[in-house]
């Protein structure tokens, strides 16, 4: 599975942005994604998560109520649509498909990564 994520940008708090990670490869249904994120010197965080059918969504507490997490699996794309954002959501946002249908709050079970696209929120 290779994963591409695009949508990043700089936006003034309280807008909105969406993120779009596209998928390749036909097994691409099968597994559980996530939404991460990093800024410099901190681990990478758990955003929110998506079972492979898209029936069950997981969010961090920090972003529950703003981010919505959404899968297109005939479209083979990942979204995430983040509203009210913050300065504190400043940061590069990763999507991560799993190894198995559901998704996991931490890293480790991810087994690939899109590049990353940056999050730019001005107070």
């Amino acid at each position: 599975v290779q994963l591409q994520a695009s949508g990043g940008g700089l936006v003034q708090a309280g807008g909105s942005l969406r993120l779009s990670c596209a998928g390749s490869g036909r097994t691409f249904s099968s597994y559980g994604m996530g939404w991460f994120r990093q800024t410099p010197g901190k681990e990478r965080e758990f955003v929110g998560g998506i079972s492979w059918s898209g029936d069950s969504t997981g969010y961090a507490d920090s972003v529950e109520g703003r981010f919505t997490i959404t899968r297109d699996n005939a479209k083979k794309m990942l979204y995430l649509q983040m509203k009210r954002l913050e300065p504190e959501d400043t940061a590069v946002y990763y999507c991560a498909a799993a190894r198995e249908g559901y998704y996991s709050r931490t890293p480790d079970p991810y087994k690939w990564w899109g590049q990353g696209t940056q999050v730019t929120v001005s107070s």
